[in-house]
């Protein structure tokens, strides 16, 4: 095994010591949750070890701030998805049908598995414009990009659920 390969455990050990507290603080500043910024840390690193092979050790701290976003950008539009499905009234859910429940159950896993499909850039814009409220100015500082790329990034995440729900 190659000295330098993320799936060498001392070099794994190096890159978890050099690394982890920096990505702890990019999910915590995020989420503002320990026990949440430990798991999407510890998800991110199992991931890494995962996918050890495909990955390089100059790239792993990328790899690793990226995959720690996208799980906190997941859990987030879970969390909205369940949000909603908690404000519903019980009698509302009693009185529908058996197969309108699972219909609508079935909608939300496609709507999950749509913004999942989305690029990193296009789910992050519709995320934190959808979800967390911002507007295109404050997406476009957050990300440090232009408001025309962020206009662009949610025009494109848009046409694709669009496109994604088309017969619906």
């Amino acid at each position: 095994m190659d000295q330098k390969s993320v799936c060498n455990e001392m070099v794994f050990s190096s890159i978890y010591n050099d690394i982890s507290q920096s990505v702890w603080r990019f999910v915590y500043f995020k989420c503002g949750d320990e026990a949440q910024a430990d798991d999407l840390v510890q998800e991110a690193f199992i991931k890494l070890w995962n996918n050890c092979a495909k990955v390089t050790k100059d790239k792993a701290k990328s790899f690793l701030f990226t995959v720690a976003n996208n799980a906190f950008l997941n859990e987030v539009a879970h969390k909205k998805v369940v949000l909603k499905h908690a404000q519903l009234s019980p009698s509302k859910v009693d009185n529908q049908s058996p197969e309108f429940v699972l219909e609508e159950k079935q909608y939300h896993k496609k709507l999950q598995d749509a913004i999942a499909n989305l690029s990193e850039a296009q789910r992050t814009a519709f995320l934190l414009n959808r979800i967390e409220g911002m507007k295109y100015t404050e997406i476009a500082e957050h990300l440090n990009i232009s408001v025309k790329a962020v206009e662009k990034r949610m025009s494109q995440a848009l046409k694709a659920l669009r496109t994604e729900f088309k017969n619906i």
